[in-house]
């Protein structure tokens, strides 16, 4: 079984992916958040930064890109592979209101005849390895069907397949039905994306789908950075290495961000994720939001480990 970190808007940057590559190796790829290339740039510097070789050292990365016009993904993987990539990710799953307005990531497979011409040209654009993150439509999951049509025509490396429309957004559960049906209509392989937050839920999903050796996890490796360590037989995560994780990530942040504001932003996002891993820390935790300083954080994230009961 392979496992993949999905990528996750402002929290699976570089800083983040290298401390937990440090902590917690064993991923076989990371995703980087989408890169939304133009006809001026290729990329803005917050995504040349998030993508340099040297602040991935040693993580095994494939970009992903948001766009429906090919030629600025073509420019973008020609900036890519100058830096030495190998594969690049189409983004057809946002389902983000602004996105999908744009006609972009999953508002793109509301126009199945443009998406097949997009395909058409990259694929004759680019000699880099091309996988496609979708969702199963946009209204509708009947509409899946002619999307795989289209998928199957072209040499995807890989369909990494998140089943929600994109009206659903994170809501209703993924329709395990038409991606089982998606299964037997395809022979690009597949890598399933949706609400594998623990071992119990990822373990129910390959009993069901024993063909399926590639997982993507989001949300479930935010809680429990150690999460594919326990899929892959080794030991659950303790409170004390969690709390090394979380230091090192706080120190690395105050290194590389500018004030406290952004630093604090940083954290406690992941407290949204991680705080379901303490039972009684309902005080610790709103001391933690409420934390206007760095100085304050600590103490507040100190308080937390050492007096809430770890329930991973």
């Amino acid at each position: 079984m392979e496992y993949y970190f999905a990528p996750m808007e402002g929290i699976t940057g570089w800083v983040y992916r290298r401390i937990h590559h440090r902590h917690f190796p064993g991923m076989d790829k990371y995703f980087s958040p989408f890169i939304t290339p133009g006809s001026k740039k290729a990329m803005a510097p917050r995504e040349c930064r998030d993508l340099l070789p040297e602040h991935n050292e040693g993580c095994p990365l494939v970009p992903q890109i948001l766009t429906n016009r090919s030629e600025d993904f073509l420019g973008a993987c020609r900036a890519l592979k100058d830096w030495g990539y190998r594969e690049v990710n189409l983004n057809l799953g946002c389902p983000s209101g602004t996105v999908v307005a744009k006609k972009k990531g999953s508002g793109f497979l509301a126009y199945p005849r443009e998406l097949d011409r997009f395909l058409e040209e990259i694929f004759s654009g680019t000699d880099l390895a091309v996988s496609v993150k979708t969702r199963i439509g946009k209204e509708d999951p009947e509409e899946f069907y002619p999307l795989l049509e289209i998928f199957s025509k072209y040499p995807l490396t890989e369909l990494i397949i998140h089943p929600r429309i994109q009206t659903d957004f994170y809501q209703n559960r993924p329709n395990l039905e038409v991606f089982a049906r998606a299964l037997s209509h395809t022979k690009i392989p597949v890598c399933y994306n949706g609400d594998l937050f623990t071992r119990g839920l990822c373990e129910k999903f390959t009993d069901r789908f024993p063909e399926i050796d590639t997982l993507m996890m989001g949300r479930g490796l935010i809680r429990n950075p150690a999460l594919v360590r326990e899929l892959q037989g080794g030991k659950r995560l303790e409170k004390d290495e969690l709390q090394a994780f979380h230091d090192d990530l706080l120190a690395a942040y105050e290194t590389v961000l500018s004030g406290d504001r952004p630093v604090l932003f940083k954290m406690k996002e992941l407290w949204f994720y991680m705080g379901s891993l303490f039972e009684d820390g309902k005080k610790q935790l709103k001391a933690i939001k409420k934390a206007q300083s760095c100085l304050e954080y600590k103490a507040a994230a100190e308080n937390l480990f050492s007096t809430a009961r770890f329930i991973i």
